[in-house]
């Protein structure tokens, strides 16, 4: 695994968009440390990241300069934690406690690798899984049309089990709003479903044991049909945005009960979309034309017009992923590469994909092509580029590591070769490799405050990974498969 660098970028745009003016003045001082690629596979010397990029990084997730220099010394990092204590103790930095940064940096050397633990196993693939926002609950939908919400805080206790109502192939997507009151959940059609995670009922049956309300994201009465892939609330839980195999992108307003936005925004299936920030102005998109594009909702006044498109990807885009700042995010490709980009760097047009050449390929049942792992893109926007895990088969996601616990210094993503695997994002160093699983995952979720990673896959096993870990791990999941328990 290696990270590179990208020096092309064509018509920079958006510079007015970023909200992040302010946190860079402040990126003046100070150096950046690059950790060695320590991981199997490749000693190429690796390009770093932008300036910008690792010094932010190091904001959110570094010691004080005053605590990393506690006892005499050569700077290094990681400073460990008895030395920051004795800064702290001795009242270093001046504050007397430790800031959010340097919490950042102690929290984050301890990975979650230990394990893992068991907390669900199906006879139904599991295709989507996530924390809520305070961590409380963890949402996983299954292939059998099952999606079941545990009480992280009370054992991981099952506290609801929903049956999707209209399920067409699988359940694609879920997103639980921002007061975790309401989930909605997609499948290959184009009526979204939202349900009342609140109610007491801890048997969901559609219009049986609860009201289902569809919401139907048809813009036309043309009486077409599609499915969708991606659906995400609004961080004011008031909209909720859909990417479909229709090529387009919804918004749907909850409060008027009415599909406000309509874009046909790419040429191939929009796999992944999401809101950039909190503003829900922005919104990224990804699809199987290989594009990322970014949509400013204030100016679209011209029909279907991107406020700007990123190439760099060679093959499809499975899954996006903001940061939260209205500047960077993430990208999984079927080219087996995730890409880290800034949306200053889009460019006004989409610059063709360069042909496939020598090579055709099916990614849900063909092996990627060896003569075309160490292909590039002539016009790379990207950022950085992290290989080393295999999206194949279906829709396999990437996301940044927590702000609070890591300071989002890593990014980490399922993998079809039934691992997790975690890079470290300013040296692309692969740091950790999770292995447990005998098929496909598809999802994982790390736990928005504590050492905890979820991972599930295609086996249906549901499972998760800690630092420390409350002992050693059950010998069933090390030695031999349990039984299943659930019939879907």
């Amino acid at each position: 695994m290696y990270v590179t660098a990208s020096g092309a970028a064509t018509d920079i745009m958006g510079y007015a968009m970023s909200r992040l003016e302010i946190e860079s003045d402040l990126c003046d001082g100070g150096k950046t440390i690059h950790e060695g690629n320590n991981s199997q596979g490749s000693n190429k010397p690796l390009n770093y990241l932008d300036h910008e990029i690792a010094q932010l990084t190091r904001l959110r997730s570094g010691p004080h300069d005053l605590l990393s220099q506690a006892v005499p010394g050569r700077r290094k990092l990681p400073v460990s934690t008895v030395k920051m204590l004795a800064g702290r103790e001795c009242n270093y930095s001046g504050r007397g406690r430790f800031s959010s940064a340097d919490c950042c940096h102690v929290l984050s050397r301890y990975l979650p690798v230990n394990g893992p633990w068991l907390i669900d196993q199906t006879n139904s693939r599991a295709y989507v899984s996530q924390f809520s926002a305070d961590g409380s609950l963890f949402i996983a939908g299954f292939q059998g049309g099952h999606i079941r919400i545990y009480n992280v805080d009370q054992g991981w206790k099952s506290q609801k089990n929903i049956l999707a109502k209209s399920l067409r192939w699988t359940v694609t997507d879920t997103s639980l709003s921002p007061d975790q009151r309401y989930l909605v959940y997609a499948s290959m059609s184009p009526i979204v479903h939202i349900v009342n995670v609140r109610s007491g009922e801890s048997e969901s049956l559609a219009n049986i044991t609860e009201i289902h309300e569809g919401l139907d994201f048809s813009a036309d009465d043309d009486g077409c049909t599609f499915g969708i892939f991606s659906v995400k609330f609004s961080t004011d839980g008031r909209e909720v945005v859909a990417g479909s195999n229709d090529d387009s992108i919804y918004v749907y307003d909850l409060e008027a009960n009415k599909l406000s936005l309509r874009i046909l925004a790419h040429a191939s299936d929009v796999n992944t979309v999401c809101f950039a920030d909190e503003t829900g102005n922005l919104i990224y998109s990804g699809s199987d034309d290989t594009f990322c594009k970014v949509w400013d909702r204030r100016c679209l006044a011209a029909k279907d017009k991107p406020a700007g498109v990123l190439t760099g990807h060679l093959e499809g885009i499975t899954f996006i992923d903001s940061r939260g700042d209205g500047r960077y995010f993430i990208s999984n490709g079927k080219d087996q590469t995730i890409k880290l980009w800034d949306i200053r760097k889009m460019s006004s047009n989409a610059t063709c994909s360069p042909s496939s050449g020598s090579y055709e390929w099916d990614y849900r049942w063909m092996d990627y092509p060896p003569q075309a792992r160490d292909l590039k893109h002539p016009f790379d926007q990207s950022v950085a580029t992290y290989r080393g895990h295999s999206v194949l088969r279906t829709l396999i996601r990437c996301y940044f590591s927590p702000a609070y616990s890591t300071g989002q210094k890593y990014i980490y993503t399922g993998s079809h070769n039934s691992c997790v695997y975690i890079y470290d994002l300013v040296s692309g160093a692969q740091v950790a490799t999770l292995k447990h699983h005998k098929s496909p995952v598809r999802d994982c979720s790390w736990h928005p405050n504590y050492p905890m990673l979820v991972s599930s896959s295609w086996d249906g096993d549901i499972v998760k990974w800690e630092f420390p870990g409350g002992g050693d791990p059950p010998a069933s999941l090390t030695k031999k498969r349990l039984r299943r328990r659930h019939p879907y």
